[in-house]
C-alpha cells in the first residue's frame, strides 16, 4: 500500500522510521494528538479455528462509535463478506462497564454511551488459509488482517499497536513494525495495517541482505511447512537467484519500509494455494511441500516480488487510498498483475531455475490461449481489468457467459511479451526492462499514482517516439489488436507454427459420463460446435451415424476425417433430441518452437538477442523437446 508516514514522535515510539518529506510531516501532525489504537489476538481453541479479539479506542469524542469488518482486501478485487465471521461481539468503555451494542446492517455495530474510551472484544472463526482470509489451527494463524480486525470508522489515521499471543511454538512474521516486545508490533495507520499479513507459525527462517548503495535490506524467508530443512536451505537459495535478477531489472531493491521485506511461505495440506503481494511482504502459498511440487513455488515467489515495484509503488492511481468498504477496480491491470505475470517466469529462467523447455512451454500455452480465446471480440486489456470484481475470487450463484472474459493475467503477459519484442525490433538497444525502469522513475520512485494515458506517456518517454506509443496502445490496449508474434519470436530463433495443423476439429472435447458423451464446458465462438448450435450440457448421440460411448470414439472419429468434412450429428439438449450437420475446422492451437530442436542452427544474431532477452542458459544447453501446448 501507498506509504504515509507519521511524525518522527510518533513512528520513533511505535517503532517506526522518521518522516521523508515535510507533507508527511504535515499529514501526520494531527495524529499526534490521538491515542493509539490497541489490538490484542489470542488463540485460546486454535482447534475450533477461533481466535479472541479485543480492539481499545481512546480519545474519542460523545458521538456513537461504528465498528465495520472490511468487504474488500488489499491486492483482492472482488467484494468478501469478512464480518460473517465474527461473532459473540460486546463492548465496555473505559471503566469496564458494558455498553450497548446496535447492530442495523450486516457489515458493522454502532456503540454510544462511552466515556471517551470503547473496548470491542469478539470471536473471530477462520479456517482458510490463502491470501484473502484467516486460518486459525493447532499449527498456526495464517493472519490476513482485513478478515481479522475491525475498526472504528473515521479514525484511521491513528497509529496502530497490535499484541499477539502466540502458543508456546510459534514465532510471529510480518511486515508491522517490531518494538522491544517481541509480541507486540506496530503501524502507522490503518492503511498500512491492513496491508500487513501475520504468520504465526513453527516455521524456518532463512535472511540475506540486498543493496542499494549504502543501503542494506534484509530480505526474510519463512516457510511453514513440513518438508526438511535441506529443502528451505535449496528453496532460499532459487529464491536470492529471482530476487538478484528482479533487482536488476530495475537497478536497485525498492525501499522497504523498515528495512525488511518478508516472504510468508506456507506449505501445508491443510492450506490453499494463493500468492498475494503487500508493500513489504507478500504471502505465498500451496498445499503441497516443496519436495512434492519439485520447488514449483519459486515461480509463485518471483510474481509476488515483482509486485513490490509493479503495484505496490508504481500503482494506479483508482487504488488509493484503497477502499476497504467497496469493490477496488482500475482498468490497468493488465499491466499491475499481467506484466507481473511475464516478468514472473522471465526471472527465474534468467537466474537459471527453470529449463528453456519448460519456459517455451509454458510462454505457449499462454500465446496460444489469447490468440484463441473469443473475449477479445468483446474488449481488450482495460476492459478485462474492469471485469476483476466480478471474477478475481468473487462467487455469485448464476453463471456468467464465459466467452466474453479473459483474464487480464495472461492478456497482459502477452501485452508484455509483445512490447518486449517489438522495442527490441524497433530500438535495438531498449527492452521492456527499460520501460519498466521509466515507470519507476516516473511514478514508483516517487509514488506518484499513474493514470492510464501516463502508462503511454511513459513509452513515448523511454523510445522517444510518440508515434509508436500512439500505435502500440492504440492496437494492444485500447483496442484489443496483437502483433503478427511469428517474426518477433523469430528474432530469438523460436518458430511459431500450429500445433496440428492438418488435424480435423471441433472445438470443445465431450467428457464421458453417466448419461454417455457430454459437453462439460460452454462452446466458443467460431468453433464448429458452436456454429452447429450446441453448447453447455448437451449430450452427444452419434456422429457421422455411429453411437458414441465415450471420448475415445470421438477421438478416433475426428482423426478419421479432414477439415470441412460435414458429419450428421445427433444430441440431446434440455430434454429434446436434435439433429444438425457438424462442419469441422481446422486446429487453430498454436505452438512456439526453438530452431534447433527443427535442426535449424541459431545465427550469430539469434543467439544474442535469445542472450540479451531469456538469459545465458537460453542458448547452449541440450536441445529441448518440441513444446506442448495447453488449450
Amino acid at each position: 500500500m501507498r506509504n504515509v508516514t507519521m511524525a518522527a514522535t510518533i513512528a520513533l515510539a511505535l517503532g517506526g522510521l522518521a518522516p521523508a518529506t515535510a507533507r508527511a510531516r504535515d499529514t501526520a501532525a494531527a495524529a499526534t494528538t490521538r491515542a493509539p489504537v490497541d489490538y490484542d489476538i489470542a488463540f485460546p481453541h486454535p482447534e475450533h479455528h477461533e481466535a479472541q479479539v479485543s480492539v481499545t479506542y481512546r480519545g474519542l469524542d460523545s458521538a456513537p462509535v461504528r465498528f465495520q469488518m472490511a468487504r474488500s482486501s488489499p491486492g483482492r478485487y472482488a467484494l468478501h463478506e469478512f464480518a460473517k465471521n465474527v461473532y459473540t461481539l460486546s463492548a465496555t468503555d473505559g471503566a469496564g462497564r458494558p455498553l450497548t451494542v446496535t447492530r442495523t446492517d450486516p457489515y458493522g455495530w454502532t456503540v454510544a454511551g462511552h466515556d471517551g474510551t470503547v473496548t470491542v472484544r469478539y470471536t473471530l472463526f477462520g479456517d482458510r488459509g490463502d491470501g484473502t482470509y484467516a486460518q486459525i489451527d493447532p499449527t498456526h494463524a495464517r493472519l490476513n488482517i482485513p478478515a481479522t480486525f475491525l475498526w472504528a470508522t473515521g479514525q484511521d489515521d491513528r497509529p496502530i499497536r497490535v499484541r499477539f499471543h502466540p502458543r508456546p511454538d510459534w514465532k510471529i512474521a510480518t511486515q508491522l513494525a517490531p518494538t522491544d516486545d517481541p509480541a507486540v508490533f506496530t503501524a502507522r495507520d490503518l492503511q498500512y495495517f491492513m496491508d500487513s499479513p501475520v504468520e504465526l507459525s513453527a516455521h524456518d527462517v532463512r535472511s540475506w541482505t540486498v543493496a542499494d548503495g549504502a543501503k542494506r535490506y534484509t530480505i526474510r524467508l519463512t516457510v511453514h511447512h513440513d518438508g526438511s530443512a535441506a529443502d528451505v536451505d535449496r528453496f532460499a537459495a532459487m529464491a536470492k537467484k529471482v530476487v538478484a535478477q528482479q533487482i536488476a531489472i530495475f537497478g536497485a531493491p525498492p525501499p522497504f519500509d523498515y528495512g525488511t521485506y518478508t516472504f510468508l511461505a506456507d506449505y501445508m495440506p491443510q492450506i490453499s494455494g494463493d500468492g498475494m503481494e503487500h508493500r513489504n511482504s507478500t504471502v505465498i502459498s500451496m498445499p503441497r511441500s516443496l519436495a512434492a511440487a519439485n520447488f514449483q513455488q519459486i515461480q509463485t515467489l518471483s510474481h509476488e516480488f515483482f509486485h513490490a515495484w509493479n503495484v505496490e509503488r508504481i500503482r494506479p492511481a483508482e487504488l488509493e487510498p484503497f477502499d476497504f468498504t467497496r469493490a477496488n477496480a482500475t482498468p490497468s491491470l493488465w499491466l499491475a498483475e499481467g506484466f507481473t505475470q511475464y516478468y514472473g517466469p522471465l526471472a527465474v529462467l534468467r537466474a537459471g531455475e527453470m529449463p528453456l523447455a519448460d519456459y517455451i512451454r509454458q510462454l505457449s500455452g499462454t500465446l496460444n490461449g489469447l490468440l484463441n480465446t473469443p473475449a477479445r471480440r468483446y474488449g481488450g486489456p482495460q476492459e478485462m481489468s474492469l471485469r476483476a470484481p466480478f471474477v478475481d475470487a468473487a462467487q455469485s450463484i448464476d453463471p456468467t457467459n464465459p466467452n466474453i472474459f479473459v483474464s487480464y493475467y495472461p492478456y497482459g503477459a502477452v501485452i508484455a511479451l509483445a512490447l518486449d519484442l517489438e522495442l527490441r525490433q524497433a530500438f535495438p538497444r531498449l527492452t521492456l526492462d527499460d520501460y519498466m525502469r521509466q515507470l519507476w522513475r516516473n511514478h514508483g520512485r516517487n509514488e506518484r499514482p499513474y493514470r492510464p494515458d501516463d502508462l503511454r506517456r511513459a513509452l513515448a518517454q523511454v523510445t522517444g517516439d510518440q508515434g509508436f506509443a500512439d500505435r502500440f496502445f492504440a492496437r494492444s490496449v485500447t483496442a484489443s489488436g496483437l502483433p503478427d508474434f511469428a517474426p518477433l519470436l523469430a528474432q530469438a530463433g523460436l518458430t511459431l507454427r500450429p500445433a496440428h495443423a492438418d488435424a480435423a476439429w471441433a472445438g470443445a472435447t465431450p467428457v464421458a459420463g453417466e448419461d454417455g458423451l457430454t459437453l462439460a464446458s460452454a462452446t466458443a465462438p467460431g468453433t464448429p460446435l458452436y456454429d452447429a448450435g450446441l453448447d453447455k450440457g448437451d449430450r452427444i448421440v452419434s456422429l457421422d451415424g455411429k453411437p458414441l460411448a465415450d471420448a475415445g470414439t470421438w477421438t478416433a472419429l475426428l482423426a478419421a476425417h479432414a477439415p470441412g468434412d460435414r458429419l450428421p450429428i445427433v444430441y440431446r439438449q434440455r430434454g429434446a433430441e436434435r439433429r444438425t450437420t457438424l462442419t469441422l475446422g481446422t486446429d487453430p492451437t498454436m505452438q512456439i518452437v526453438p530452431d534447433e530442436t527443427l535442426g535449424r542452427p541459431l545465427t550469430p544474431a539469434q543467439v544474442r538477442f535469445r542472450r540479451s532477452w531469456l538469459g545465458e542458459t537460453s542458448v547452449g544447453t541440450a536441445p529441448a523437446s518440441p513444446a506442448k501446448t495447453t488449450g
